[in-house]
């Protein structure tokens, strides 16, 4: 029997880590080699990374000790280790795009994001697995392989995509947070999903150059973590200021969107988001129900804004060409942008603009609106890894597309345990573009009073 070691963020998070390490009762390496440890023993079965770089981990963990013990503290995510989603170039590793084809130009060189992330003192571990070109919602990659969600190890579940190894990797306890992309729910699906905290930011905030554009009209990037406190964490230290004071939830007024939010439902989802509902009222949150018509364009919107903009990225030949050889649902969704015309596409852009200002009316009066993040459990991975299943594939996003639709951010937090259900459950908060900083606010306010769950893989053994 060898023994595992332990998760070492498991009591606490980064903010316990950060104290330890900064009063030196703790050191990056020691923790860096407990999560390779981990993903050794691990991710086997997991599935989570796509390629891992050991070697460089080390070194990067050696050189923040050494900073911190000649005096030089560079902040709390000093010394983190953390993986990063394949479709981020990072300098020294290899970028697959989760895909067989070779388009790592289309990514390009390491950007802004990534280089702020290192600047932090942040342990790039590896690269987490993701949906072939992000183009997913469920987690399936046939050609590069899917991650197992670690919330069930026997029958094999979906982790959620597109940010799928993302996921996998912080639920399992092999990294201290991830990064991830969000399109239409690929930061918020998988942490959803997972039991996870995740933040999909406004459009803009972090720039996207050195990430594969998806869609460069609503491609986000955001953190996977495992608790609020440490999306905030990573917030304020990659934005420089402090998010406001969590607020008390008596006197909030959050927007209970219905329209297409509450179909598909499964009993456990409907149940966790009731009970949720029934303990927000009880500490005074006032709720108002909003009806959002223009909801019913959400698909149609995003099919012809997404899918040419992917062409496009990808490049056209190169897509047609090596079309055959690609996961079939990312490929049957990709293939529809073939189709849309310039004239469509410019008139799909300009609805979406203007939804983005009828969203700031409907926030009038309403501090965020909440809803299911997903409104199905993490299902067997038989029931959507082939092109025929692909109406059931995109359920997860019918929840999460709006906010990218309307150019808002949202979180996620879990909430299955209010009820003891089985699977995760995610519960999603808007708020309006612009305003990360005080949708994590409530955001963690919310979570701290519902309670965050552990994670499931944090102490074990393996044989």
């Amino acid at each position: 029997m060898t023994t595992l070691p332990n998760d070492p963020f498991a009591d606490g998070g980064i903010s316990t880590f950060a104290k330890k390490f900064k009063s030196g009762e703790v050191t990056s390496l020691e923790v860096t080699e407990a999560f390779l440890a981990r993903i050794e023993q691990l991710d086997n079965q997991i599935g989570s990374f796509q390629f891992v770089d050991a070697d460089r981990a080390r070194k990067v963990a050696q050189s923040m000790d050494q900073l911190r013990d000649a005096g030089v503290y560079l902040g709390p995510l000093m010394g983190v280790p953390v993986g990063v989603k394949d479709i981020f170039a990072v300098e020294g590793m290899p970028t697959t795009n989760g895909s067989k084809i070779d388009s790592a130009d289309a990514t390009g060189q390491e950007g802004p994001f990534i280089k702020k992330l290192k600047a932090a003192g942040a342990v790039i571990l590896g690269k987490t697995k993701t949906v072939e070109y992000a183009f997913g919602a469920t987690g399936v990659n046939s050609v590069r392989g899917t991650p197992r969600n670690p919330h069930d190890l026997n029958v094999f579940r979906v982790p959620g995509g597109s940010s799928s190894g993302s996921a996998a990797a912080t639920a399992a306890g092999l990294v201290g947070f991830a990064i991830g992309s969000d399109t239409g729910g690929s930061v918020r699906i998988p942490a959803a999903f997972c039991g996870l905290f995740g933040h999909k930011t406004t459009v803009g905030m972090w720039p996207t150059s050195g990430v594969f554009p998806l869609s460069p009209t609503l491609d986000t990037i955001g953190p996977l973590c495992r608790n609020a406190a440490d999306a905030a964490l990573v917030f304020e230290v990659l934005e420089g200021y402090s998010i406001p004071q969590a607020p008390k939830l008596s006197g909030l007024k959050f927007g209970l969107p219905t329209s297409t939010f509450f179909e598909n439902i499964e009993p456990d989802v409907q149940a966790s988001y009731d009970k949720a509902l029934d303990l927000l009222t009880q500490a005074g949150v006032e709720f108002v129900e909003m009806q959002a018509p223009e909801l019913s364009e959400r698909a149609k919107l995003f099919r012809e804004i997404v899918a040419p903009e992917f062409i496009t990225g990808l490049g056209r030949s190169r897509f047609v060409e090596n079309q055959s050889v690609m996961d079939p649902v990312s490929a049957s969704r990709a293939a529809f942008g073939l189709d849309v015309d310039a004239v469509t596409h410019a008139e799909s852009l300009q609805r979406h603009r203007e939804l983005k200002r009828l969203a700031f009316e409907r926030f009038v009066g309403i501090d965020a609106w909440i809803s299911p993040t997903c409104v199905c459990l993490p299902m067997p991975i038989e029931e959507v890894n082939q092109a025929s299943q692909l109406q059931r594939a995109l359920i997860p996003s019918q929840n999460t597309q709006p906010a990218n639709i309307y150019g808002i951010c949202a979180v996620t937090t879990p909430i299955q345990h209010l009820v003891n259900a089985n699977l995760p459950v995610g519960l999603q908060i808007m708020c309006p573009a612009g305003e990360d900083a005080r949708l994590l606010s409530i955001g963690g306010a919310v979570a701290n009073y519902l309670g965050e769950p552990a994670l499931p893989l944090m102490h074990a053994s393996a044989s």
